[in-house]
C-alpha cells in the first residue's frame, strides 16, 4: 500500500526515521532513477542499431567505434547502478533502508536524498575509503 506524498515534498530531520512518507518518498525517487536509465539503455541500443553502418572512411569507422565503446561502457556502469537500486528497494522492503551497513545507526537524509543507494554513513564510507586506500595494490 502506498502513501500519497507531494509532488514537492522532502524528507526533514523534524520528523521520525524512515516514517511511511520517508520510505515512500526513496522509494518513488530508486523507482524514477531506474525507469530514466532503462529508457535511455533502450534508446541507446536503438541508435546503436541504426548506426551500424560500415564507414568507408578509417577515421570515421574509428570515431564511430570509439563512440560505440564510450557508450557501452557507460551502459554497463548504469547496469550495475539498476542492481544496487534493486537492492536499495529490496532493503525498504524489509525496513533496513537507510540504516549503515557498518554501524546501525541511520544515514543522514542528505546523503540519501543525494546518493539513495548508499549503505554506509559518511563516517563509515570515510573509515572503508581510508582502509581501502592502505591496502590498496599499487
Amino acid at each position: 500500500m502506498s502513501i500519497e506524498i507531494d509532488d514537492d515534498y522532502r524528507p526533514s530531520d523534524g520528523e521520525p526515521f524512515m516514517n511511511e512518507r520517508q520510505t515512500e518518498y526513496f522509494r518513488r525517487k530508486l523507482k524514477q532513477w531506474r525507469d530514466d536509465i532503462l529508457r535511455e539503455s533502450r534508446e541507446t541500443l536503438q541508435h546503436l542499431q541504426d548506426d551500424s553502418s560500415n564507414h568507408p572512411d578509417l577515421v570515421d569507422r574509428a570515431s564511430s567505434e570509439s563512440d560505440r565503446s564510450i557508450e557501452l561502457r557507460a551502459r554497463d556502469r548504469q547496469r550495475k547502478l539498476i542492481s544496487k537500486i534493486d537492492s536499495a528497494l529490496k532493503r525498504i522492503d524489509d525496513g533496513s533502508y537507510g540504516y549503515c551497513e557498518a554501524t546501525g545507526e541511520p544515514i543522514a537524509l542528505k546523503r540519501l536524498d543525494a546518493r539513495p543507494t548508499a549503505t554506509l554513513s559518511v563516517e563509515a564510507q570515510e573509515r572503508h575509503e581510508r582502509r581501502e586506500k592502505v591496502y590498496r595494490d599499487d
